[in-house]
């Protein structure tokens, strides 16, 4: 790291107690970051194992949640005390993730400091989080993530300037101790990266030809995005983009894009004069939701029409080279890389394990069944990315969304599909479930559940990098059938409040004439297998879940 500026300031400070990030950084309340040295304790650990050289550049910008404007300020005088050369800001400290991991990528950063808690609610009382991601503009791996928090727990003291606030709600350039700090418009290097790799030509004509589409930003980061591009560059009408101005507290809601959260948008979809097309973003961008007129996709199927469609787009009409799902996600994309003869790989949860497959040019697309799609353009999920993928599919092929799933369907046969959230679990009792399951492992293979449904094999998922060798363990609860029905039990690390135990359940109904049921329908046995068989109830104490997907 360059020589911090004579100017800049030592304070001491207390270690954190213990502190262990998850899969995506720091996300705790915002009281919590409020807390008198907080976000300066963890900044300053970024800064010291990130050690960026000499000359480096650094992006840093957020989803424009409540403390989004006051922790840029405090970022950008410890980058300065600590002799970091520039910053790139968005503007008004805005940008998206995939529009950071973008930037990062163009400008040759060093790497970025994010902030976000993803879909999780803000506002004064809501959630904040906090994440570095390195010069592939991917998500920190474990290693830097694991010496972070260790760092955090050692530090005595950190590095700051004493300096008045810089403004940001302009374009330009400023001075902060011996750093420059240039302010860019968070939208403008995201938007021609979309225009490179989409047939902006054929949505457009597709737009002018009477096609109607809906897109809810619930009032989190992708407003100004989708505007820019739906709206201005695509000519869909003024009003196509709703909830799209970027609020503190997300107006609220929640911005999480899925059936339950996205209430505006799944109100109008299923309703009498519904558009053609619907989708969703959350928080900071980088989920998604697609729906049909009166018609939800999965997540798990989004990938896999995606997959098998990606060379209408012209970004990848070369092919693909892979592709990968979560270990979690639906084995949808499995079928399509089996037929199409294509690698794919399974991963634990977590975008920075798709980075080194993307990095190592393995795979092209990947995605996960929480709503989150991507390729290899950033390195991260994109939100607007997938809207745009469905919305050159769409132009390409002049069929409605719900014809080319279930023409998917026809060809490869559907993955009945669901995930049960528990939100807020008290943690011994989520931990003990869990401990619980893994138990009785060895003992499920050959037995019966519900409807002489047998357990074929039974574990507990391990992931081995094909890329740098390192191996991920512990990553979830499988529970194998013949037929190639799953129930998947997993703690998930996105809450800042008790635990979330999320179940997934699978089935594979390759019978055209059995396609067309209800999902939840479909799988109500299974469902019931799966609850009974971890207990849910009794060691939790819920008897619903907190969200259906």
């Amino acid at each position: 790291m360059s020589t911090a500026p004579a100017s800049a300031r030592v304070v001491p400070t207390t270690p954190f107690a213990d502190q262990r990030p998850g899969t995506s950084g720091l996300r705790k309340k915002v009281p919590v970051f409020r807390q008198p040295h907080y976000l300066e304790n963890f900044v300053q650990a970024v800064l010291d194992v990130a050690a960026p050289p000499p000359g480096s550049t650094l992006v840093v910008g957020g989803d424009g949640r409540f403390l989004n404007r006051e922790a840029v300020q405090v970022i950008l005088r410890l980058a300065a005390a600590n002799g970091v050369a520039r910053c790139v800001v968005g503007r008004g400290g805005i940008l998206s993730t995939p529009a950071a991991s973008h930037l990062i990528r163009l400008r040759g950063a060093a790497g970025g400091i994010l902030l976000s808690a993803s879909h999780n609610p803000g506002g004064p009382d809501g959630d904040f989080g906090i994440k570095y991601n390195t010069a592939n503009g991917g998500p920190a791996p474990e290693a830097v993530t694991e010496a972070i928090a260790a760092r955090t727990r050692a530090l005595t003291e950190y590095r700051t300037l004493d300096a008045a606030d810089l403004p940001l709600d302009a374009d330009g350039t400023h001075a902060l101790g011996g750093m420059t700090v240039e302010v860019v418009d968070p939208v403008a290097d995201y938007a021609a990266l979309m225009e490179s790799l989409f047939d902006f030509g054929a949505i457009r004509s597709l737009v002018a030809g009477g096609f109607r589409l809906r897109f809810d930003a619930m009032h989190a980061v992708t407003g100004p995005y989708a505007r820019e591009i739906l709206e201005r560059r695509l000519g869909a009408p003024a009003g196509t983009v709703i909830n799209g101005t970027p609020l503190p507290d997300f107006g609220g809601g929640h911005p999480d894009p899925n059936l339950t959260y996205a209430h505006d948008l799944v109100e109008e979809m299923f309703g009498a004069d519904a558009p053609d097309f619907g989708a969703a973003s959350d928080g900071d961008g980088d989920r998604n939701m697609i729906l049909g007129r009166r018609f939800f996709v999965t997540p798990s199927d989004s990938l896999a029409v995606l997959a098998a469609n990606a060379t209408r787009i012209p970004g990848y009409a070369r092919g693909l080279a892979g592709v990968a799902r979560s270990m979690p996600t639906s084995a949808a994309v499995d079928r399509v890389a089996q037929a199409l003869g294509l690698p794919c790989f399974e991963t634990p949860t977590g975008w920075k394990f798709f980075g080194n497959l993307l990095d190592a040019g393995r795979i092209t697309l990947c995605g996960e069944e929480s709503f989150g799609t991507g390729s290899d353009h950033v390195r991260e999920k994109d939100g607007l990315w997938a809207v745009l993928a469905w919305l050159n599919v769409l132009a390409a092929r002049g069929e409605g969304v719900e014809a080319i799933v279930r023409a998917h369907w026809a060809r490869y046969g559907r993955n009945y599909y669901t995930r049960y959230d528990y939100e807020g679990v008290a943690p011994d009792a989520a931990h003990g479930l869990m401990a619980a399951l893994r138990a009785r492992l060895a003992s499920l293979p050959g037995t019966a559940l519900g409807r002489g449904m047998e357990v074929a094999a039974a574990d507990d998922f391990a992931y081995h990098d094909p890329v740098d060798g390192s191996a991920s363990e512990r990553q979830g609860i499988r529970v194998l059938f013949a037929d190639g029905s799953r129930i998947v039990y997993r703690l998930s690390g996105t809450g800042t409040e008790g635990a979330t135990l999320r179940v997934y359940i699978e089935s594979y109904e390759p019978d055209v004439a059995r396609q067309s049921m209800d999902a939840q329908e479909a799988l109500r046995p299974l469902v019931s297998a799966a609850l009974s068989l971890a207990e849910v109830q009794a060691r939790t104490g819920r008897s619903e879940p907190t969200v259906i997907t």
